[in-house]
């Protein structure tokens, strides 16, 4: 009896230990097993995105030759290492732009670009790495201080800017500096408000001297908002302004458009058909022909005959001119008569003769 005791535990220990035998041949088999491109393919084909990096980062993280491979694929594009590098000094030169990269990777290809005709920095750069990781790094750190200034890097793919919704509320302008305010002086005093992505003192391309201006930009809302708190502020012995920079941006294109404006010419009065012809004319006054000559008078108008004029003895001899005044003789008119023919005043009369300007001949009267 208790020897069929002692042999119930080891029937029951030998299906245990077939069973582990037994998965360990099936591993063992399995893992030499090598499957072939396309079923390799087809077992991936239902897996999700997410599965498949999960699969990668496992495999590359065993595996080195995984990780390079991977490495290599994803640098093969140049978009992805590329990177544009914007608020330089002018004096910043292509090396000075690529030690302060190195530290994040090898540099394929780095350079300041220049003015072609003057040969002058434009204040941006391009780095090129030779792997999308050290692209990455470097990303993840966007501002950095060269020669003195703030300056912003990202992919090139992406656009010479990285503006972001709120960029406007972060971005600040500070007018009235010294010239002798440096970029160093004016980010150790804005950096007491909060992390600085970007900020430099303005500088002249040619003479590269300061332009008494700055812009600052804050990397949260929270800290360009502290900056302004205090709007007015005293920065080595000058009195300077503190506020947005859009704000400034508006203020300048109002006086841009206000000098643009031309004056605007005033309306036309109807009836002038000589400033537009589509108006309708005014009808102008008829003149009138002068009357035909009375009493002696005639008008020395070439082609209009002269007329007689009447002897004064028979002027004398008419009821109304009888009736006043005093009555001469025939014989004192006939000489008052001759007196006027041969173009004779009288003493205290009218002037004779034809005037000047075609004006009406004085033939006669009383």
């Amino acid at each position: 009896m208790e020897a069929v005791a002692n042999s119930e535990p080891a029937v029951a220990e030998a299906p245990a230990e077939e069973s582990k035998k037994r998965k360990l041949n099936v591993e063992s088999n399995g893992s030499s097993i090598v499957l072939s491109l396309e079923e390799l393919k087809k077992l991936l084909e239902p897996l999700s995105k997410e599965q498949l990096i999960a699969l990668l980062i496992d495999a590359g993280s065993q595996f080195s030759t995984v990780a390079d491979e991977i490495r290599d694929v994803a640098s093969k594009d140049p978009a992805h290492r590329k990177l544009f590098v914007r608020g330089l000094a002018w004096e910043t030169t292509s090396q000075a732009l690529r030690d302060a990269f190195e530290q994040y990777g090898e540099i394929e290809e780095g350079a300041v670009i220049t003015d072609k005709t003057t040969g002058k920095s434009r204040g941006f750069g391009f780095i090129t790495f030779k792997h999308m990781d050290s692209a990455q790094r470097a990303l993840k750190e966007p501002s950095k201080n060269i020669d003195g200034r703030i300056t912003v890097c990202n992919l090139a793919s992406s656009g010479s800017t990285t503006t972001t919704t709120d960029q406007a509320q972060r971005k600040l302008y500070i007018g009235g500096l010294s010239y002798e305010t440096s970029s160093d002086t004016l980010l150790a005093i804005f950096s007491q408000y909060g992390e600085i992505e970007e900020g430099a003192v303005a500088y002249d391309k040619n003479t590269n001297k300061s332009r008494g201006f700055a812009f600052v930009t804050f990397k949260t809302l929270e800290g360009a908002r502290r900056a302004m708190d205090d709007p007015n502020k005293n920065i080595e012995g000058r009195h300077v302004i503190v506020k947005l920079a859009a704000e400034g941006q508006k203020e300048k294109a109002a006086a841009q458009a206000a000098a643009l404006q031309v004056p605007v010419a005033p309306p036309v009065q109807p009836g002038y058909a000589a400033i537009n012809r589509n108006l309708a004319t005014y009808p102008r006054t008829q003149v009138v022909a002068p009357q035909a000559p009375t009493l002696g008078f005639a008008y020395t108008t070439p082609g209009l005959a002269y007329t007689a004029p009447p002897t004064y003895a028979a002027l004398s001899a008419t009821t109304q001119y009888a009736a006043t005044g005093p009555q001469y003789n025939p014989a004192q008119y006939a000489q008052y008569a001759t007196a006027f023919q041969t173009q004779v005043a009288p003493q205290g009369g009218l002037p004779t003769g034809a005037g000047a300007g075609a004006m009406p001949y004085y033939t006669g009267g009383s």
